[in-house]
């Protein structure tokens, strides 16, 4: 689409014979640019360690814990794997999404075992809610990417100052968001169990990964539990210390490769033992196969926009309407490109051009466009399965039975994200 639209509507290439060879080679290009590629790595590395962290034995007890305690029927369990797996997204996407997948597998074995009807489908769709709050949490591709000195630069071309997690994920606007989120998506959906609290569930108990017997020479370092913890323990000091020492705006260290180190330190201080993050590591990293076929596909995208001038076309449409209206535009937008390209990171390359040059032009707060792309690329994942297809694989469900459930939480979530932008 984007290829077709820059020939018909994209402006001339000086010095190329045809328009077709030009944005051809524009797109080619663009799948392998250097500062995007370092990017979706940074991205996929992300998804990978928070997959990693939901599978270690700290976060299961965890998981088990509160299935005891607070999951006694279908209205208890759809309100708190809500909320947790909100908790959760807000904290980390790839946490939040793995964690809701096993949080809802958990709480269908034990209802099974148990012999208590359970609406699995609901429970399953609030395993899948952190999708709803994550770019707007700490691991959010725009809001962390933007915190980096010299992202604008490479982005866009221009020189300008990063933007600090101050003014995007812990504004007094997205805060209000998260909040009004993650009280009113759990109630809804304790609602929904009450009314329906579904039938008997039939579940194997989930199998556990054994670790190999009998470790010789140097395999024996995999299997020592102060080797893991001691790295683990190492890289999250530095971490500290990063943080720490850092100058600047207020929380302007935080950015992708802080949040990794983090992720990283506490993976392997959480598994204990190097064999145990290993295998965690090879079931993770199945559910990152999305971001290292497609990224490179949403760059050249990217470049034919860029070069056809589509970018500020695009722009030019935004302008014409008052500030609220650039507002809403970006946010509405943003949840029908996420559509077609099911990644804040992806959708962030391509639209991230588009809002620094209304927002320039029309005298927008820049973190405001940036919150409102965010706000869009969140709501439209309750209707895009892309990001369910791990959810699905660990609950044995199909889109189908949770699509009722997620639509319910994007039409809640419209009306939230509306009212915020309005107001602030």
């Amino acid at each position: 689409m984007a290829f077709l639209i820059a020939i018909i509507w994209g402006q001339e290439p000086e010095g190329e014979a045809s328009k077709l060879s030009f944005y051809g080679s524009s797109w080619l290009n663009g799948l392998w640019t250097t500062s995007q590629l370092t990017f979706a790595f940074q991205m996929m590395f992300m998804l990978v360690l928070g997959h990693i962290l939901a599978l270690s034995g700290p976060v299961k007890k965890f998981i088990q814990f509160l299935v005891a305690s607070t999951c006694k029927n279908t209205a208890q369990a759809a309100f708190w794997v809500t909320l947790i797996t909100m908790m959760m997204g807000l904290f980390n996407w790839g946490l939040g999404l793995v964690f809701g997948a096993v949080f809802a597998r958990q709480v269908a074995e034990s209802f099974s075992m148990s012999k208590k009807p359970l609406n699995f489908p609901l429970i399953a769709a609030a395993g899948y809610s952190g999708l709803m709050v994550w770019h707007g949490g700490l691991s959010g591709s725009a809001p962390i990417k933007v915190a980096e000195v010299g992202h604008f630069e490479k982005l866009v071309g221009q020189d300008l100052p990063a933007i600090s997690i101050s003014e995007t994920i812990f504004s007094s606007m997205n805060i209000s968001a998260s909040l009004a989120l993650l009280i009113l998506c759990p109630l809804f959906f304790a609602w929904l169990g009450r009314r329906n609290q579904g039938e008997l569930v039939q579940l194997k108990v989930s199998a556990q990964i054994a670790d190999p017997t009998q470790p010789k020479g140097a395999d024996l370092l995999d299997h020592w539990r102060f080797v893991g913890m001691a790295f683990g323990v190492i890289i999250l000091i530095f971490s500290a210390l990063l943080a720490i020492n850092h100058q600047g705006a207020a929380m302007g260290y935080v950015n992708p490769n802080w949040i990794n180190g983090v992720l990283l330190g506490l993976g392997l201080l959480f598994h204990q033992k190097i064999i145990s993050f290993i295998k965690a590591s090879e079931e993770a990293i199945k559910g990152s196969v999305g971001i290292l076929i497609q990224f490179p596909l949403y760059f050249g995208i990217a470049a034919i926009m860029q070069s056809s001038g589509l970018i500020e076309m695009f722009a030019s449409y935004a302008l014409n309407s008052s500030a609220t209206g650039f507002s809403l535009f970006t946010f509405l937008s943003s949840g029908i490109v996420n559509v077609f390209v099911p990644s804040g990171g992806g959708q962030w390359v391509i639209q991230g051009p588009i809002i620094v040059s209304a927002s320039q032009q029309f005298g927008v707060p820049l973190e405001k466009g940036i919150m409102a792309m965010a706000y869009g690329d969140q709501l439209t994942n309750m209707l895009q399965p892309f990001w369910a297809l791990p959810l699905l694989g660990i609950t044995g469900l199909k889109v189908k039975d949770i699509i009722p459930y997620t639509l319910g939480l994007m039409l809640l979530g419209t009306a939230i994200f509306i009212t915020v932008l309005l107001i602030f």
